[in-house]
């Protein structure tokens, strides 16, 4: 995952710097000493001068404070007198609020990290959010590398937003990346056909990708939300997954537009077109019921 972090721009300085305490503190201190030393001046020009800044010094402490206000969340600290043990609680109310503090200070800079419990949550909200929003396209890119078809099949609620998604008028492309030792075994076989008509069945547009041949950029799972959003996930099926962690980015999403597009490729050697040319040799052999692993390679060769 090529993510480098940013420099910050001149915005981020500028929000640091307007919001950060030791500005906000002299200010606060300027604003008492000016109309001190204004009250001490015998010259009224210079009290002109002192009022004028004074008035100026409570505008920017007015305006900063809503700024603020819009900028930051707030909430409330409870108090630790109501708890039963005031010093144990403080304990973990710091490590909890270090660790929300660090996590919006993530979300502040276009990334969320979240660990594979939260990722089928964050899925289905990602394009339940989409189908919400004004953004367009209404479009989902998802490249899935597909260890274990059976644990694609059980996400309901994440192919339930798929269906809505298609329902009011977006698409989704979904290539699943295999390996092609895989796509030679029946018992691998049979349950991705399955899954691919079930996805069909929901309107999605469905490709195949053999990961042997992709290179190492290309074979990792991700999803891209209309031009907004990508999660990047770990191995599905995997030990990885379960206890990996994936990424949320809201920029330099065009980057991974493009790799997916490279990977779903145009015309005879578009993912849909692989996906219909191993179908054809695979179908025939399931319903036989004589599987022939020589034949299944000897067709994942040829795609």
């Amino acid at each position: 995952m090529d993510q480098t972090p940013s420099r910050p721009d001149f915005s981020t300085r500028l929000l640091k710097v307007l919001s950060s305490s030791v500005l906000n503190v002299l200010v606060g201190l300027t604003g008492v000493a000016v109309p001190i030393v204004a009250w001490a001046s015998a010259r009224v020009s210079v009290k002109n001068v002192l009022l004028a800044v004074e008035t100026a010094l409570l505008v920017f402490m007015v305006a900063n404070h809503l700024w603020l206000r819009r900028i930051y969340i707030q909430l409330r600290r409870a108090n630790n007198r109501a708890m039963a043990d005031p010093s144990y609680f403080d304990l973990v109310r710091s490590h909890l609020e270090s660790e929300l503090i660090a996590d919006f200070g993530e979300l502040a800079d276009g990334h969320l990290q979240v660990y594979a419990s939260e990722v089928p949550r964050l899925s289905v909200l990602l394009l339940k959010t989409l189908v919400d929003s004004p953004s367009q396209p209404k479009q989902v890119l998802a490249a899935d590398l597909t260890t274990n078809p059976n644990l694609l099949s059980t996400r309901r609620e994440y192919l339930a937003a798929n269906r809505r998604l298609v329902e009011e008028g977006g698409t989704v492309q979904r290539v699943f990346i295999c390996w092609g030792r895989d796509l030679t075994r029946e018992d691998f076989v049979r349950p991705l056909l399955e899954l691919v008509d079930y996805h069909r069945s929901l309107g999605v547009q469905c490709g195949l990708a053999v990961r042997d041949r992709l290179r190492a950029e290309q074979a990792i799972d991700f999803v891209v939300v209309a031009r907004s959003a990508v999660l990047v996930e770990e191995d599905q099926g995997d030990a990885a997954y379960v206890q990996g962690r994936s990424s949320v980015y809201f920029k330099s999403v065009e980057r991974w537009i493009g790799r997916f597009e490279s990977i779903w490729g145009h015309g005879m050697l578009s993912a849909p077109a692989t996906m219909t040319s191993y179908e054809s040799a695979a179908r025939p052999l399931l319903t036989s019921g004589a599987w022939d692993e020589a034949q299944a390679r000897a067709c994942v060769d040829q795609l």
